[in-house]
């Protein structure tokens, strides 16, 4: 069985990469885009192949050749068309972060709960095996007692300052934006919550007021932690480190897929560097949303976790904003 997709609105992120990987999955297939310009959405229509074209996200919503939408919307949109989405009876990929705020995330999901549909954060990164191989070399004890996390996820494009990330009432900022990734990946990778979060924030004025960088401590239970900074103001990085008391695991380029898509395990017998995989985490994103639409899979993580992962974001802007440390 293949979904058929939908997608709102020609966003940047669709364009370029949703679109084609769904193009490429064996278990999706692009099928309509819709606009508030219809001009543009036959134009991108045409311009990738796609069927259908719409000049509104509720005209799509109404096609019942559609069985899934991807949302690439502003971060304040995704309630809205998410809920909308799932009441239409459409299965969900929304882009992450999933919502704004935990209250918004939790009706997101009652919504998907209600409906009966597929709701799901795109964090493509996780798809990847290489984290449950990274899972089980921790639990094999070959790197010792887990001590501390890091990892660093920036950028540079702050010239762009009509960018709709630098509006803070629509959800903009650095950790909205990149710092979900650091703060879903120690999630994942510590297999918990964090207790408290210290943060500090770099807020600009010539970008709406938002975190154009933050870095800080998300503390863990049994005495680990997540030290990681983030920005959009700041040259590239994109790493994680899992360090151990005998060893440790470096992750180069942790969250995009492609050839570098490798991780090293150091240790004291030496080093060994597992991969490149050379995997598209996008287009195994497609495959599994299908594969658990048809009662073929589980899903890897569902709402709850993105209902939980929006707590933290919320929690370290608090600390950012206040300048202390929020206990969860």
């Amino acid at each position: 069985m293949k979904l058929r997709w939908g997608i709102l609105s020609g966003a940047s992120i669709a364009i370029h990469t949703m679109i084609p990987a769904i193009q490429q999955a064996e278990r999706g297939e692009a099928v309509a885009i819709a606009s508030r310009s219809l001009e543009r959405a036959v134009e991108a229509a045409e311009r990738l192949g796609i069927e259908k074209a719409y000049g509104s996200y509720e005209e799509l919503l109404a096609d019942p050749d559609i069985d899934a939408v991807y949302i690439p919307l502003p971060n304040h949109l995704h309630k809205e068309w998410a809920i909308k989405a799932a009441r239409a009876g459409k299965h969900v990929l929304c882009e992450k972060p999933f919502a704004v705020t935990a209250a918004d995330a939790r009706e997101m999901a009652e919504a998907a709960q209600t409906a009966g549909i597929v709701m799901a954060e795109a964090f493509m990164y996780r798809h990847h095996p290489r984290y449950e191989q990274i899972k089980a070399i921790i639990a094999s004890g070959e790197i010792g007692e887990l001590r501390v996390m890091t990892g660093s996820f920036t950028f540079n494009n702050a010239a762009d300052t009509g960018n709709v990330r630098y509006n803070a009432e629509w959800g903009g900022g650095s950790l909205y934006d990149i710092g979900c990734y650091l703060i879903s990946a120690a999630r994942l990778i510590l297999d918990g919550e964090p207790v408290a979060a210290s943060v500090h924030g770099l807020f600009s004025k010539e970008h709406g007021g938002v975190d154009m960088m933050a870095s800080g401590v998300l503390e863990f239970g049994n005495d680990v932690s997540l030290v990681f900074d983030c920005g959009m103001w700041a040259a590239y990085r994109n790493r994680l480190e899992i360090l151990g008391t005998k060893g440790r695991i470096e992750l180069p380029n942790a969250f995009g897929p492609g050839e570098e898509d490798y991780f090293i395990v150091h240790t004291e017998d030496g080093q060994r560097k597992e991969g490149p995989f050379n995997l598209n985490t996008y287009v195994m994103q497609i495959n599994r949303i299908a594969q658990i639409a048809a009662g073929e899979a589980q899903p890897l993580f569902g709402p709850e976790d993105a209902i939980a992962g929006t707590a933290v974001i919320e929690a370290c802007l608090t600390s950012a904003r206040e300048k202390r440390r929020v206990l969860f």
